[in-house]
């Protein structure tokens, strides 16, 4: 929205906060600030070692019990099974 000088809180019909003004006037800063306090913030998350995944109400992982993450190919092969499983499954079906 920055970049492309985008403005929805005129589209919303409200006044512009200064800070959005100030992010609009220096861009750079802006896409400066914005990535280094969400890296921060996702330090934060991972370093928790709160980390689950939850697919269909059913816990697929969980970092506190393997004392890791999932690789991304680990991963998507989870959540594959997991559908397939769901799909093979007569319980999961509704009549």
């Amino acid at each position: 929205m920055v970049l492309a000088n985008f403005n929805p809180f005129v589209a919303m019909g409200t006044v512009t906060p200064a800070f959005f003004v100030w992010m609009t006037q220096n861009k750079l800063y802006a896409c400066l600030m914005v990535f280094f306090l969400s890296n921060t913030l996702e330090g934060q998350l991972i370093s928790t070692g709160a980390f689950e995944i939850i697919f269909n109400d059913v816990p697929i992982w969980s970092k506190i019990e393997t004392g890791r993450l999932p690789s991304p190919p680990e991963l998507f092969q989870i959540i594959e099974d997991s559908s397939l499983f769901r799909s093979t499954n007569p319980s999961s079906m509704s009549l």
